[in-house]
């Protein structure tokens, strides 16, 4: 759909003057139209999508199926506010997450928009249930960009730059990293002197975790590590929150990553892939947990949008039709292998991990323990002028994450693969 008389760099000036700068973006490309894996921009040029929306659009985007539930949704109405005239596809799909979310027990579940308004909100019932205030997050967690999403979020640029006091009584530990000398033990031997420096458990509310941190660099946690976090919460008193946004819906190669964790959450939080493409978000978790808060206390004018619903039913449908978590397994499989092959060419390649489809290649100087991001970007930037969209992460900015959708065609995946490979070579090659 190409049109003559719009170009990026046009719309990109545009932008310019018409846009905060607050909101940053990675690509000065302009998107015209998207189908499954693949993106066209304004000029009509064709790019593999390595990224899905920031693992959105985990079905792919358009999903016939997902486009055919939203469009039989219009048809019969777009917005009522559940809290005023309720809809029956919204408490369908709370019983079908209460069924999937880690847990035997009893569980229920409220909708949001955004993933950071479900990890505000899996706060505010942990506070109602406990009666306690303080929360304990992780070093290179991210949890959304609300005052109490950056707070709890462990990475300060560009989060929280300038933004003033973050909200009280958050305190963070590090993150079990073996990669960068923090172990398990490192970690909890942390969380024991903060317990008796800065806060005593009996205050705390709640742990909140990624079971695979995102924006962080895509580490996993490892399971002896959330086996002993469990055990402390349940010591204690306090609420184990699994924060879900990046990790859920098939991505890991289980529907939720805490499947492979080897212990459940008392409340999840989930967003992004739940939707398809359609904003929406959610917290489940133990019943009497969810029933704390008063009526009135949860929700919001959008919570639960009926499009966001229709969506989400149809996206759980296709994950288990599509068998999408055994799919991210293969897909993951593959991509390591190649990235495994680079290995002896790229010298930068520092470390590839990443359970399922969440998939990263970190990179150092040669040689050496220093994080090198220059050379990530410059690999992101030449894939991208081949033609395949990627995005960094870490706290260092040395990290290339990998989140394509989990319905890439096989050639199109290898067509992907080859640029990649490409990309990573010339880069070394020019160092």
């Amino acid at each position: 759909m190409s049109n003559a008389a719009v170009s990026n760099s046009a719309i990109e000036a545009r932008r310019g003057t018409a846009i905060s700068r607050g909101v940053g973006v990675t690509t000065q490309i302009y998107a015209a139209r998207a189908e499954n894996a693949e993106i066209w921009d304004v000029e009509g040029r064709r790019y593999i999508d390595f990224t899905a929306g920031i693992a959105v659009v985990n079905t792919g985007h358009r999903h016939p199926k997902v486009i055919a539930a939203v469009k039989d949704q219009i048809d019969r109405f777009t917005h009522t506010c559940h809290q005023v005239v309720p809809y029956e596809n919204y408490v369908r799909l709370a019983e079908r997450l209460n069924q999937l979310v880690p847990g035997d027990f009893a569980k229920k579940t409220v909708f949001v928009t955004t993933g950071a308004e479900a990890t505000e909100n899996a706060v505010k019932i942990a506070r109602a249930a406990t009666g306690r205030s303080a929360v304990i997050a992780f070093a290179g967690g991210f949890h959304g960009r609300t005052f109490m999403g950056m707070s709890m979020t462990g990475k300060v640029a560009p989060y929280k730059v300038g933004f003033g006091p973050m909200m009280p009584e958050v305190y963070h530990l590090p993150f079990p990293v073996e990669l960068h000398g923090v172990t398990a033990e490192v970690s909890l031997a942390a969380l024991d002197k903060l317990f008796k420096a800065d806060v005593d458990p009996s205050r705390v509310a709640a742990f909140i975790i990624e079971p695979v941190q995102g924006e962080g660099g895509f580490y996993e946690a490892p399971r002896a590590f959330m086996a002993e976090l469990r055990a402390l919460a349940d010591r204690h008193g306090i609420v184990l929150i699994a924060d879900e946004v990046q990790t859920g819906f098939a991505r890991t190669g289980r529907m939720f990553a805490m499947e492979r964790a080897g212990v459940v959450a008392d409340l999840t939080t989930m967003a992004k892939g739940l939707g398809g493409g359609f904003p929406i978000a959610a917290v489940t978790g133990r019943a009497e947990l969810m029933d704390a808060p008063g009526a009135g206390g949860l929700g919001g004018t959008y919570g639960g949008s009926p499009i966001g619903i229709a969506a989400g039913n149809a996206v759980l449908d296709v994950i288990a039709e599509e068998n999408l978590c055994a799919r991210a397994e293969a897909l993951g499989s593959r991509l390591k292998q190649r990235l495994q092959s680079q290995v002896e060419d790229v010298p930068q390649i520092a470390d590839i991990r990443g359970p399922g489809f969440m998939n990263a290649v970190e990179f150092n100087l040669p040689g050496s323990a220093t994080p090198a991001p220059d050379f990530a970007n410059k690999v992101r930037l030449r894939a991208l002028e081949k033609g395949l969209i990627l995005l960094t992460c870490g706290i260092h900015g040395n990290v290339i994450r990998f989140l394509s959708p989990l319905t890439i065609g096989d050639d199109i995946f290898s067509e992907g693969l080859d640029i990649l490979e490409a990309s990573l070579r010339e880069c070394a090659g020019e160092v």
